[in-house]
């Protein structure tokens, strides 16, 4: 049975020749997405995850940057959702996560991601 618990998360997403979408915000022609590869994606953000673990980086400076979902505009910011809103991968993580936590990488049919639990 479905509960009604509903998380706020904000995320990362690069897309890659393997996205659904091969376009966003940033590469509105889908040329870079295109040409990354899945791995490169995820070198690229596995990078971005430790920068802001360290503190080099705030996750919402990153995501505004960088992120290839239109959410980048709001640092990230998904809003609240439950269960069954989100690509079921996507959703997993997210349950999973403590509130100020930060995933590991994240495949979904959208591209890869790192999701931070914010409520």
């Amino acid at each position: 049975m479905a509960s009604n618990q509903q998380v706020r998360a904000s995320h990362i997403l690069m897309k890659h020749q393997g996205s659904r979408r091969k376009a966003s915000w940033k590469d509105p022609d889908g040329r870079i997405i295109s040409n990354t590869t899945k791995e490169a994606a995820i070198t690229q953000l596995k990078a971005l995850r430790d920068d802001i673990l360290s503190g080099k980086s705030s996750f919402d400076e990153v995501a505004t940057r960088l992120s290839d979902c239109s959410s980048a505009k709001r640092g990230g910011d998904l809003g609240p959702f439950g269960r069954g809103q989100m690509q079921k991968p996507f959703e997993d993580a997210t349950f999973a996560l403590k509130i100020g936590e930060i995933s590991d990488i994240v495949d979904t049919d959208s591209g890869v991601h790192i999701i931070m639990r914010t409520a």
